[in-house]
């Protein structure tokens, strides 16, 4: 937290926090010890990611790339071989994961994309590209996710491959502080031992379930934090001949966030269990993942009101906070598709097409 605003304005990464994340065991929380993971539970596992999103999404949306889109898919997926060249590295921080899935003409529509992989001898010939890749440019090695004869694949993909280009997008608004690229890939070899064992859009979909699952928890620290300074701010902020934390449309802001941010926790403390037990389902985290992040982007708003205009200066943290939450809102499935999601279940219905 002390440095984070520096960095946010900054559009630059806390490098220097990689290995102390790695250290405390932020990365494979879930993984095997043996694979140097934490070898915990999946409630530890989005505490952990609640307390980093409560300092930035920034780190949470490090982490849980790291855990749940690149370390989750090779040690579901990929050879004993691959398992034990990546995952060790991985945990400690040593190595650097990214995860290529999203196009720029098919985000919400995977199974529409045009990265394509050829087999040839000893391995495969890629070609793409993909877009809103966290940590691209920062990676040492990058699920990626293909068509191959028609079918969605996975492949690892390791930094220096002849072809392959990780540059970063500039100009965002949101999510300053994390490194946001592009992959390109052009003609890039793959050998045959980088292709994981699975097909179809389970593979990804398998990520972005535990993924979403994180990110529900981790915003959740968001709206810890907001909430947290509109309460201090009340305290001492003076209008009219008293704190304004007096004044009962304020105490009814605060009451709303305690009670959204209670509710919040409550859900994710029964998926937390439901997920150790292996029976969650993809449309319990579709709820959690749309529910959470709604209530966080309100907290912020209701924030920004208590602050007046210092809610807008980087003394708070309000505005950063709001500004990373707008786009947590729309990745890894958008809040309208999880509706949608959560509708065809309640109806049996399919309004995707």
């Amino acid at each position: 937290m002390p440095n984070i605003e520096h960095h946010y304005m900054e559009g630059t990464f806390p490098m220097d926090m990689i290995p102390k994340m790695g250290e405390i065991g932020l990365f494979g929380v879930t993984i095997p010890e043996e694979y140097g993971g934490a070898g915990a539970n999946y409630t530890a596992y989005g505490l952990a990611m609640q307390e980093l999103e409560r300092g930035d999404s920034a780190f949470r949306s490090f982490a849980s790339v790291q855990n749940s889109l690149v370390m989750f898919p090779i040690y579901t997926y990929a050879s004993e071989e691959q398992k034990k060249k990546w995952l060790p590295k991985l945990a400690s921080g040593e190595a650097i994961g990214c995860f290529g899935l999203t196009e720029p003409d098919f985000g919400s529509n995977p199974s529409g994309m045009i990265t394509n992989a050829n087999k040839v001898d000893g391995g495969y010939i890629l070609n793409g590209a993909k877009m809103w890749i966290t940590n691209g440019t920062l990676a040492d090695v990058g699920v990626v996710w293909a068509k191959l004869d028609g079918k969605i694949t996975g492949f690892l993909i390791e930094k220096g491959m002849e072809g392959f280009s990780a540059p970063v997008m500039k100009g965002k608004h949101s999510l300053r502080a994390s490194v946001t690229s592009e992959l390109i890939f052009q003609d890039v070899f793959i050998p045959d031992a980088n292709r994981l064992d699975v097909n179809g859009l389970r593979g990804p979909l398998s990520c972005l379930t535990n993924a979403r699952y994180g990110i529900a928890y981790g915003v959740i620290g968001a709206a810890m934090q907001v909430y947290e300074s509109s309460v201090n701010y009340s305290k001492s902020r003076i209008q009219f001949g008293k704190p304004i934390g007096g004044f009962q449309l304020i105490q009814e802001k605060l009451v709303w966030m305690l009670n959204e941010i209670t509710k919040a926790q409550l859900i994710m403390q029964r998926l937390g269990r439901l997920m150790d037990e292996k029976r969650a389902r993809n449309e319990q985290v579709s709820l959690a993942k749309r529910n959470n992040v709604w209530m966080a982007l309100e907290c912020c708003r209701l924030a920004r009101e208590i602050h007046g205009a210092n809610g807008i200066l980087s003394e708070y943290p309000i505005m950063r906070h709001a500004n990373n939450l707008e786009s947590v809102k729309t990745y890894e499935g958008t809040h309208d598709i999880h509706t949608l999601i959560l509708g065809q279940d309640i109806t049996g219905e399919s309004a995707f097409m």
